[in-house]
């Protein structure tokens, strides 16, 4: 088959590799489409070391089961399917207490950090566990599946929250995991604060529904906040960056005894204004992936709740693939995801 693989760091090849031999518990999927997420292109330079060469990364993807292994039930060749990009041990402690994305020794799709090497679907095939297949609803497209990676990733962070109708949420980074927050947000009837340096992406959160959108270099953005949501501060705020400004900026937007959800992870070290969090009783939780949110996702796209077109920027065969992270990675303006097709 072929296959895009990353031979070294910030070196593609497009070549034929063998198809991926399934387990009992396993299938075989072709794939039809697989998005290009910004751990990918961190992944290729070697900047996360978690996609330690040769690799063929990929996870956000969505195809069809060409192969069944023995022991495989209610699906068949011919299912239209997405996939969690974990896989994670049925019989973990964390699994089994309903927090599968915290479970020790789970591997990610197309990931190789030194332990374990899995390799991913930037390719024609890939092989995944039964237990983290989802069914396309009949209305969804492959290249909208493809997106439910993204969208549940922003939903396991709202579903932490405990946001509630009549609270108000600061979104700091409307990068493509922030326009989601945004847009769930909306669906649930919340009022929206999106803040980040770049005007083009605040025009598209207030596209996407925000109420609000605060340039993070305006004077006074405290205040403004403060301002709107009646001298207080907003009763939380999804920070999705992961860099000290931003976090900073996210626990400055709170009132006392608010909420800070820490979705973006950009940097692993950060400087934290720990006596603002301590004297104002802030909490402050960590959303780490997905759990169990696909099926939800895959829900409101088959009832046309949330409109995934507008982020992303083109669907390209899986050949040009090294061409798109080269432009990905140089930060090309207006570029959101990019599809690549086998």
């Amino acid at each position: 088959m072929k296959a895009l693989v990353l031979e070294a760091y910030n070196q593609f090849k497009y070549t034929d590799v063998p198809v991926p031999e399934i387990s009992d518990d396993e299938v075989l999927v072709r794939v039809k489409a697989c998005g290009i997420c910004g751990s990918d292109v961190h992944g290729m330079d070697g900047s996360t070391g978690r996609r330690i060469p040769p690799i063929i990364m990929g996870h956000e993807a969505s195809g069809v089961i060409e192969k069944v292994g023995k022991n495989v039930t209610n699906w068949q060749p011919g299912d239209r399917v997405t996939f969690d990009s974990t896989i994670y041990p049925l019989d973990d402690w964390y699994t089994l207490h309903g927090r599968y994305n915290l479970s020790d020794n789970r591997k990610v799709l197309g990931v190789s950090p030194g332990d374990y090497r899995k390799h991913g679907a930037f390719a024609e095939y890939v092989s995944v566990p039964q237990h983290i297949l989802y069914r396309i609803p009949n209305n969804v497209s492959f290249e909208h599946a493809a997106m439910v990676e993204p969208v549940a990733v922003a939903l396991h962070a709202i579903s932490l929250s405990g946001i509630k109708l009549g609270d108000t949420a600061v979104v700091v980074g409307v990068g493509m995991i922030g326009i989601f927050i945004v847009k769930l947000l909306k669906l649930s009837g919340i009022k929206v604060i999106a803040i980040d340096l770049d005007d083009a992406k605040l025009e598209q959160a207030k596209l996407s529904g925000a109420d609000v959108i605060l340039n993070a270099q305006s004077e006074n953005l405290e205040r403004s906040v403060k301002e709107i949501c009646n001298g207080r501060g907003a009763d939380f705020a999804f920070e999705a960056v992961g860099v000290s400004a931003t976090v900073t900026t996210a626990i400055t937007s709170v009132r006392k005894g608010g909420t800070i959800i820490l979705v973006g992870n950009l940097s692993s070290n950060i400087e934290f204004p720990l006596q603002k969090v301590v004297t104002q009783e802030l909490k402050v939780l960590g959303s780490c992936a997905i759990n169990g949110e696909y099926e939800k996702v895959l829900q409101l796209m088959e009832q046309g709740l949330i409109n995934v077109d507008d982020q992303i920027s083109a669907i390209a065969p899986l050949s040009e693939g090294a061409g798109w992270f080269s432009r990905l990675h140089n930060k090309e303006k207006g570029l959101n995801k990019i599809l690549l097709v086998p």
